[in-house]
């Protein structure tokens, strides 16, 4: 690939900020779009959330939208507000700005409609309805308007890796007295190396309009995953199967327990990444990477 000016939103975040490395490290030039001057790139000053009007992005040959408002809300909370600001309205904004550049929004799975069975789950899964919470109603309706601006759409699922604020943290947390309760049985799950997705924002902006599935190279065993995270960070944890229904009246109940949450976990949620994958994604990194680089443990791969 030759170099490009990449405009990039979310550059001082999780995703953002392994993106903006990567290119930086290809030879190509970066414009970090957002509140705050990022580690790499050049500061454009925006402010996603107030309703102000992107920058100048003429000089760019690529935008890459991964910045968003996360967080495990309730629809129709006070949350909703800021996300669908962020979420939709700037997308919207970002998406205009952008004049038809070759544009890559990062979208999410969650904007997946959990009703249907998602034991393997393709692009074509619906997304217009049946979300948990306000993440995924107003990442399905940012997804929406970059499909129909002709953008290429990414969906990655639980994106973990170094720096990780959410799903370790949340893990780490939900450990009491020894026990982490779990809904149901084991099940398989995809996961998204953050490596395996900024190397994906690259290599799409050669890629056909439309959505793409990401996620690592295969989907893990949900109990076998959780041990050998737990066993990374040096926390011993009974892993407790309770039944979906007794542990959905802890929802709202006790931190970090949402419907959203217990729902991710009690059923299988296995992504085809065939599409992206016959574009020449091709995941490097996986779980027992991360944590053998990042806790010093072993190599091995949860199966």
């Amino acid at each position: 690939m030759p170099p490009l000016t990449i405009a990039l939103t979310g550059a001082t975040g999780f995703c953002g900020s392994h993106l903006a490395a990567l290119a930086t490290a290809r030879g190509h030039r970066v414009l970090a779009l957002g509140r705050r001057p990022a580690r790499h790139g050049t500061h454009l000053p925006w402010d996603a959330a107030s309703g102000a009007v992107p920058p100048e992005l003429r000089a760019a040959d690529l935008v890459v939208h991964c910045a968003a408002a996360v967080g495990d809300h309730p629809p129709g909370s006070p949350a909703e507000r800021e996300q669908y600001a962020v979420n939709v309205r700037a997308t919207e904004r970002l998406l205009a700005a952008a004049a038809g550049r070759p544009f890559v929004f990062v979208s999410s799975a969650s904007v997946y409609d959990p009703r249907p069975d998602r034991s393997l789950v393709g692009e074509e899964h619906p997304t217009a309805g049946g979300h948990l919470n306000a993440y995924g109603r107003t990442k399905s309706l940012a997804d929406a308007l970059a499909l129909a601006a002709g953008a290429v759409v990414l969906r990655p699922r639980a994106v973990y890796g170094p720096g990780d604020p959410h799903l370790v943290p949340r893990l780490l947390a939900a450990v009491r007295y020894g026990v982490l309760p779990l809904p149901g049985g084991d099940v398989p799950l995809s996961l998204t190396a953050v490596e395996n997705l900024a190397e994906a924002c690259l290599l799409a902006a050669g890629w056909p309009p439309g959505a793409y599935n990401v996620a690592d190279r295969a989907p893990y065993a949900r109990d076998a995953a959780l041990r050998a995270v737990l066993a990374a960070h040096r926390r011993r944890a009974r892993l407790l199967h309770v039944p979906p229904r007794l542990a959905a009246l802890a929802a709202g109940r006790r931190p970090g327990v949402t419907a959203y949450a217990l729902d991710q976990l009690a059923h299988p949620v296995v992504l085809d990444t065939r599409k992206s994958r016959s574009r020449g994604f091709t995941p490097g990194r996986d779980l027992g990477d991360y944590l053998a680089a990042g806790a010093g443990v072993s190599s091995s791969r949860p199966s």
